[in-house]
């Protein structure tokens, strides 16, 4: 029995959504208590470029980058639920992070 958190990062929150409940799905069927997902800040990042490198600075252009993250807390984890997680198809641009926080 242990305590497993997975924090989940994606540019698209559509696919970051069903990416958490697949894994909340694969969980739930294995018994386990599962606390979240608990929707985190969304981080901005934002460049401005010169649209003419050589003449025209008061031309420019700007850009936004979103990162959408959520964070799971899985409590209670047998082996069954890491099998279930590990055998999981996820989406390719959800960036998971998994940490396992010990026993309780």
């Amino acid at each position: 029995m242990e305590r497993i958190r997975l924090k989940l990062k994606a540019y698209d929150h559509r696919v970051l959504d069903r990416t958490v409940s697949a894994i909340v799905d694969a969980v739930r069927r294995t018994g386990a208590d599962i606390r979240g997902p608990i929707p985190m800040p969304t981080k901005l990042k934002r460049y401005t470029v010169l649209k003419s490198p050589h003449i025209n600075k008061d031309s420019r252009e700007q850009f936004e980058m979103r990162i959408h993250g959520r964070m799971l807390d899985i409590l209670a984890a047998t082996p069954d639920t890491v099998d279930s997680l590990t055998k999981l198809d996820l989406a390719p641009e959800v960036n998971v992070e998994v940490r396992a926080l010990g026993n309780k």
